[in-house]
């Protein structure tokens, strides 16, 4: 890459709005996400299931993405880029339909599954698209408009859901994010570029891809991302019991709380997505740790209403200013795989969103209280930290042998 692209600086680099339409169609797939925790009373009573039956839809969706990123990263290598986005899009659209149509809890099951696949894809083809857009300085810039998608999904989408849900019926919420989405896929179709598939010595090679997970950074990127990812979601899955019952606010303030933390996440990413490009591992450090403080500080204060409020406002902003560095930083590692870089990340978010709150759970019915959740999510953020001190340290470490390996030995880490 010539050197003044390089070293301009990102504020310069006006982003493409079809980044922009991928972060709405990211708004969408979060909103569908994470809706059902404000649903699922009259869901269960509606399709006459348990509260811990319904809440398996909620696992189904996580593991799907897990499972989902890497399998369609690798399925689709060879199509079109634009193309893939559009059946993505529209395969996640339907299951959206399907689940508003639902007339038992199996077809729903099926239907969660279905669309957590489709997001999955989405998202890791998505965010090659996005990066691909701009140049290699202004990759957090990209992801940071993905990652507000989500921010906005949590502060308008989640409890624009929840109220539909509770006003008109769960399917209506369905329906609204199938909408969503067919807004979405209008906006791709206009406005994405077409791409055709590399040809010849560039041609898609999953073997080839395949070799950046013998890279070190890779797999590092892949721990931190988890980490970072888990302990904030073992600290958010049981915040509602925990303002609750130990801060002592009426179940009524839960939503404000929870939209208040969105708030703080789309601040965070606005932030993250400033200064990460120039700052890659300053961001991380300083976001994770500061994540660590916060948590550490909720599980002590927590008690008091007005702390845990303010708290929880702050862990969004902690956590989602680390989230474009994150995501860049796996990009930057499997420069040569962007696709699998994107599923990567894609799965390690959802195994973080997955172990963080079993781990919490753990710690719940050991009867160490709400609490503890807390303790939780700064021990993983703490093991956050020293992930990415590893990692900085491996990076500066190759940057002195990268001059001399040949070309092919850039996959692998020393």
């Amino acid at each position: 890459m010539p050197a003044d692209l390089v070293t301009d600086k990102p504020s310069a680099v006006r982003v493409p709005l079809s980044v922009y339409i991928l972060g709405l169609s990211v708004f969408a797939l979060g909103t569908s996400e994470f809706m059902l925790s404000g649903i699922l009373q009259p869901l269960a009573r509606d399709l006459g299931v348990s509260i811990p039956k319904a809440g398996l839809l909620v696992s189904a969706f996580a593991v799907g993405m897990v499972v989902g990123a890497p399998v369609l990263a690798a399925a689709t290598l060879r199509l079109p880029r634009r193309t893939t986005l559009i059946g993505l899009l529209a395969v996640f659209m339907l299951g959206q339909v399907a689940g508003a149509l639902a007339p038992n809890y199996e077809v729903l099951f099926a239907s969660r599954v279905v669309s957590a696949l489709a997001c999955a894809g989405f998202w890791a083809v998505g965010a090659a698209v996005a990066v691909s857009l701009v140049p290699e300085n202004a990759r957090a810039r990209a992801m940071a408009i993905m990652v507000g998608g989500l921010s906005i999904a949590n502060i308008a989408g989640v409890p624009a859901g929840s109220f539909l849900g509770q006003q008109a019926g769960w399917r209506s919420a369905f329906w609204a994010v199938a909408a969503l989405a067919a807004v979405g896929l209008v906006g791709i179709l206009a406005l994405v570029p077409r791409t055709a598939v590399p040809t010849g010595a560039d041609a898609p090679n999953l073997r080839r891809e395949l070799r950046i997970y013998r890279n070190k950074q890779v797999w590092l990127a892949l721990v931190t991302i988890a980490l970072n990812a888990g302990a904030v979601f073992a600290l958010f899955s049981y915040l509602a019991p925990l303002l609750t019952d130990v801060a002592g606010l009426p179940e009524s303030w839960v939503p404000s709380v929870l939209a208040l933390f969105g708030v703080g996440g789309l601040v965070g990413t606005v932030i993250g997505g400033r200064i990460a490009d120039n700052h890659l591992f300053g961001t991380m450090y300083g976001g994770i740790a500061a994540s660590t403080a916060v948590l550490a500080l909720l599980a002590l204060l927590a008690e008091y209403r007005f702390a845990a409020i303010a708290l929880a406002l702050m862990l969004g902003v902690t956590a989602f200013t680390t989230a474009p560095a994150l995501n860049a930083r796996m990009f930057n590692a499997a420069n040569a795989a962007p696709t699998l870089a994107g599923a990567t990340t894609t799965a390690s978010f959802n195994i973080g969103n997955t172990v963080g709150p079993w781990l919490g759970g753990l710690a719940i019915s050991a009867g160490w209280g709400y609490q503890a959740v807390a303790w939780v999510g700064a021990a993983m953020a703490a093991a956050g930290v020293a992930a990415t001190a590893l990692s900085a340290r491996v990076h500066a470490r190759s940057r002195i042998v990268t001059s001399s390996r040949s070309p092919e030995r850039e996959y692998a880490d020393a």
